[in-house]
């Protein structure tokens, strides 16, 4: 049994949060009693009981026949407090829609959960077609300006990196700890993380990191078809992301006592 900060875990919490997590992860594939149960190692009959009670509760859903199960809908009524309830995601959401208005792009603002980012407020680019939100999605942070800018923010032993190869999203996707490194020394230097077709192909990334952390967990970035990206409009964004940026960290919470400093 792992220990954590000198308490030991509960086994039966564990379990439940690994299941969630596993069928968040899936998306619109819905799992079946045996694959769950094969995946997370847990007797049939008890993960047969685990899920009656979620379902239950709300936190899985499951087909007419009983046979198939998804992530439940008290999942997403959490995480909509989650958004909600932080202090810095409300601080940045009008600064986002100034850049989204500014720019006419897409604009992402995300936070770094181990090695990957999430995505916790989007404005879509009018011209880009696209049918579905981001928010609540993750993407390895070495694969994008969002975690680049912010792996950027950590010393190299800092670093929470997979062991390699890493996942090739793209033909231009880092697979390796060392090539990285070797890009994350051009985003201190400039002081912005630049992603050319690393996570989507045909599409181009500004990160900046948002420094009222240290070292920073928040970042935002501006995504634009790399079709209508010249080097005009590419100085145009970047000048208007670091704007909007510094205005975001000016505004952010810090007073003391103003809001609980999550961890």
């Amino acid at each position: 049994m792992s220990d954590t900060g000198g308490v030991r875990e509960v086994k039966s919490a564990a379990r439940t949060v690994e299941l969630l997590e596993l069928l968040a992860a899936r998306g619109d594939r819905p799992a079946r009693l045996r694959e769950l149960a094969d995946e997370l190692g847990v007797p049939r009959s008890s993960m047969y009981a685990l899920l009656q009670t979620l379902i239950d509760r709300g936190w899985v859903r499951t087909d007419a026949t009983g046979s198939l199960y998804g992530i439940g809908i008290r999942a997403l009524l959490t995480g909509t407090n989650y958004l909600d309830s932080d202090p810095h995601v409300r601080t940045a959401r009008p600064y986002l829609d100034e850049a989204s208005d500014a720019l006419g792009e897409t604009i992402h603002f995300a936070r770094l959960d181990d090695g990957d980012v999430v995505y916790l407020a989007t404005r879509e680019s009018h011209e880009y077609l696209r049918s579905f939100s981001r928010v609540g999605r993750r993407l390895p942070a070495y694969a994008g300006a969002l975690g680049k800018a912010l792996l950027a923010e950590r010393d190299e032993h800092e670093l929470r990196l997979p062991d390699g190869p890493w996942e090739q999203l793209t033909p231009n996707t880092h697979t390796d700890r060392a090539s990285l490194v070797a890009d994350l020394a051009g985003v201190r230097e400039r002081g912005y993380a630049i992603d050319r077709e690393e996570g989507v192909v045909g599409i181009a990334g500004f990160g900046f990191a948002l420094r009222y952390d240290s070292p920073a967990i928040d970042a935002i970035s501006c995504s634009v078809p790399t079709a209508r990206l010249t080097e005009e409009h590419e100085r145009r964004i970047v000048a208007v992301m670091r704007e909007i940026r510094g205005r975001i960290e000016a505004a952010a919470p810090g007073a003391a006592g103003a809001a609980p400093q999550w961890r």
